[in-house]
């Protein structure tokens, strides 16, 4: 994958996420550019990608690898993601092809899914992890089964360049594609269909794409190395461009809040925007002797995590807001979306509360879990008959009383 070529050296960082500190040493283990990390959905592991052919986990508390590297791919993995759950892990490569993988134990599950003709640039779950999104050089975007890991429909196609990222929207509707040709297009998730025309603005290829965790919003980073923002409705770009860095812009990311844009450069820095004043916030967050080429946000926002092709990770925690809301200060940081079981649970792994099936869906996750159509960034909860305990389907029972 030619577009992703840099210097030398390569790590994973972690940040700090209220100083802006790197957090501990990098994590070291893989042997060329990292072009990929992710967090788990409870916070626990972070993965990574690279170009060395393999999938690496990493215990995010410590920083230690867990197990071996996951390997099978040919080539360089150019994107990792968990699935909403974080029973799986997914992986995209410049040998054409996505695999899944079981998080727990690393093994391979079923045959690689292949289809494209050219290198998979971005991979992604839907929100109920039924489908997986890919993105490929062939200026293509294909949607799999989760379950079978068969092609689902024809591939969709309008993008005139490369795909270089591609993202579902939070209510699973929609899937957004950045590419080579300077735009970012909106399809339609069940049909395949291109909604709207095309986003136009950005003066060079569009790498990095995603929403805004409200689905108010679309992000775009460009290797015009600016940032731009757009309604998700309409189409139309949201202010003026974040400019700020000094070269290309390889990747965007929201935090779980929706307060912060956070963005990587060739420039060697990370950058945090407010997202309603679209300024900068603080100073960027430099440590890198390199290129950095991906990042992701913790679930509870007290940490980033980077990937450079200084062949390392790094994690950090930049963020040095407080909530708003005068509730107990143990909602400030807990994982709001529910684990496989449905609970949610705090920074400490405790129960907080069980969600039904049916509710999961709509979730976001501020300092209380909201629904995406609600137009606050916090909600208060009723506990008149509030039901606790650790057996959920005594509660649930209980609770239909």
């Amino acid at each position: 994958m030619g577009s992703r070529s840099p210097p030398d050296p390569k790590t994973i960082r972690i940040w700090d996420a209220g100083t802006g500190a790197i957090s501990g040493e990098p994590l070291q283990g893989h042997t060329d550019e990292v072009w990929s990390v992710a967090y788990s959905p409870d916070g626990r592991h972070i993965v990574s990608g690279s170009r060395d052919k393999t999938i690496r986990v990493w215990d995010a508390e410590t920083g230690a690898a867990v197990d071996t590297p996951l390997e099978g791919h040919s080539q360089g993995v150019t994107s990792v993601a968990y699935s909403p759950y974080g029973w799986h892990l997914i992986s995209g490569s410049d040998d054409k092809t996505i695999r899944i993988w079981d998080a727990e134990t690393g093994v391979a599950v079923g045959k690689p899914l292949e289809g494209h003709s050219s290198s998979v640039t971005s991979v992604a779950y839907s929100p109920d992890g039924r489908h997986i999104i890919s993105g490929s050089d062939d200026k293509t975007i294909r949607i799999w089964d989760a379950e079978t890991g068969v092609a689902v429909g024809k591939p969709l196609e309008g993008q005139s360049s490369g795909v270089t990222s591609v993202a579902y929207s939070p209510d699973g509707r929609y899937i957004i594609s950045g590419s080579d040709d300077k735009t970012i297009r909106i399809w339609d998730a069940e049909t395949g269909a291109a909604v709207g025309k095309p986003l136009t603005g950005h003066s060079s290829g569009v790498f990095s794409v995603t929403y805004s965790p409200d689905g108010r919003h679309i992000i775009s980073g460009s290797w015009d190395n600016t940032i731009r923002i757009w309604d998700a409705q309409t189409g139309a770009a949201v202010g003026k461009p974040l400019a700020a860095h000094t070269a290309r812009v390889q990747f965007v990311a929201c935090s779980p809040d929706g307060w912060h844009i956070i963005s990587v450069s060739d420039d060697k820095t990370i950058r945090i925007w407010d997202v309603q004043t679209h300024t900068r916030v603080g100073r960027p967050l430099q440590g890198e002797i390199a290129s950095v080429l991906s990042v992701a946000s913790s679930p509870n926002d007290q940490h980033i995590v980077s990937g450079s092709n200084s062949n390392t990770i790094r994690v950090s925690d930049p963020f040095s807001h407080q909530p708003s809301s005068s509730c107990n200060p143990v909602h400030a940081h807990f994982y709001s979306r529910p684990d496989p079981q449905g609970w949610v649970r705090d920074s400490d792994g405790g129960l907080l509360y069980w969600v039904p099936l049916d509710c999961r869906s709509d979730l976001h996750s501020p300092v209380l879990t909201k629904p995406l159509s609600s137009d606050n960034r916090s909600i208060s909860l009723d506990f008149e008959d509030f039901v606790f305990g650790t057996d959920w389907p005594q509660i649930f029972n209980s609770a239909q009383r």
